[in-house]
């Protein structure tokens, strides 16, 4: 039986193959930083979600080993059995309290944090009323709940109200939306679509993912930015980027909500808690982007990192989505360039990964570059020079 699937998975990865598309993972041999070690040596990294340079900071590390000792490694069980220790519960408060929400919840990752919130919270008489581009864990979440599906288009708050006079005679209306879209480092309208929820009585909620820790005067969030804080129901988000770069994610929301949450997501009752090291370090990631000085000056960073790789790029004539997120795409259009790129790239020393469809749009593949807050001028400066040499090569600018 298996050899007929064989066949035809064989089939499919040599057409992938002979696009020159095949996804073949690179293997890193030092821990993550601005600089990295690969196969070929030590290479710039600007492509990773370590947006405040904490995956290897040195205080996390101390952390995690006092966690580690006292401890242990892992708890070999879920939460309501034999899984919950206080550093699991301090998290939850500190996350809570950090974003301005009544309570918290942690999961595994915040893919399974969007996978457990609408199938416990929402049914068939409720209406969830999503935005185009939203993430996958979003969209196999709603997948899991039995409520109506509406989805308006990417930012468009025009077609968004549509929607809401659309879903008007559903029982509970809700927005959904990443606060950042990763992919374009577009920051969603939150303002506005808090706006359009009091005018229709509708709930609102907000992947954070890309946005927590560095968004807004404190990092809260896209909601402190958009100075909505309170206005926000329901905000998902992760520990695995800003946050330390680990693992773990969160929901953070009414305390009504939270509690059903204990009571009926799956992938919180029914996956193993998050390794005390891990908890341990990320107590001390939050106190740290917490500080007004300390993260004040990571955030201060990341936003000059920020600015200059974009200006330099849009001074040498390179077509980027437009905005100021440290997620920056450096549009290519072809697929096949954005790999060739990405490899020349990478014998310049530069590590970034081309993205193509279907994680984009098809047409649309670029090579999505992410700037931190561990990065130097220097290096910044040393990525643009990299782009443009590989980039007149291709003729992509002149």
């Amino acid at each position: 039986m298996y050899k007929g699937l064989k066949n035809q998975l064989t089939e499919k990865l040599t057409n992938i193959d002979n696009q020159g598309l095949y996804k073949r993972e690179r293997e890193i041999l030092s821990a993550q930083g601005s600089e990295i070690s690969v196969s070929q040596g030590e290479v710039l990294n600007f492509c990773a979600n370590n947006y405040l340079g904490l995956s290897s900071h040195s205080e996390l590390m101390k952390a995690a080993h006092e966690g580690l000792d006292k401890y242990g490694f892992g708890l070999s069980s879920v939460r309501f059995i034999c899984g919950t220790q206080d550093i699991h519960r301090a998290l939850e408060r500190k996350a809570a309290g950090y974003v301005r929400m009544d309570d918290s919840i942690l999961f595994s990752s915040c893919f399974d944090a969007n996978g457990g919130v609408f199938e416990s919270i929402f049914d068939k008489e409720d209406a969830i009323i999503s935005d185009a581009l939203n993430h996958a864990s979003i969209i196999d979440g709603i997948r899991l709940c039995k409520a109506q599906r509406f989805r308006y288009s990417n930012c468009d708050m025009v077609d968004l109200e549509a929607k809401l006079r659309e879903a008007s005679g559903a029982r509970n209306r809700l927005i959904v939306t990443d606060g950042a879209f990763s992919m374009d480092g577009l920051w969603t309208p939150l303002k506005e679509i808090c706006d359009l929820a009091d005018k229709y009585n509708a709930l609102v909620m907000v992947d954070d993912s890309h946005a927590t820790g560095f968004a807004g005067e404190n990092g809260r969030g896209t909601h402190e930015m958009n100075d909505v804080l309170g206005r926000v129901d329901i905000l998902t988000s992760t520990f695995g980027k800003a946050l330390g770069g680990a693992s773990g994610g969160f929901v953070a929301a009414h305390q009504e909500v939270i509690d059903m949450l204990r009571q009926k997501a799956r992938p919180y009752l029914f996956s193993n808690s998050i390794s005390p090291m891990v908890v341990t370090a990320t107590l001390k990631a939050l106190d740290l982007v917490a500080d007004p000085s300390a993260g004040g000056k990571l955030r201060q960073t990341l936003r000059e990192n920020t600015l200059l790789f974009r200006s330099r790029m849009l001074e040498a004539g390179f077509t980027i989505k437009p905005g100021d997120h440290p997620v920056v795409p450096v549009m290519l259009g072809d697929a096949k360039l954005s790999q060739v790129m990405a490899k020349d790239l990478l014998a310049e020393n530069i590590y970034v990964i081309g993205f193509f469809y279907p994680v984009v749009p098809k047409e649309q593949a670029r090579i999505r570059v992410q700037l931190s807050a561990a990065h130097s001028t220097e290096q910044v400066n040393r990525a643009v020079d990299a782009f443009i040499k590989v980039a007149q090569k291709h003729k992509v600018i002149s």
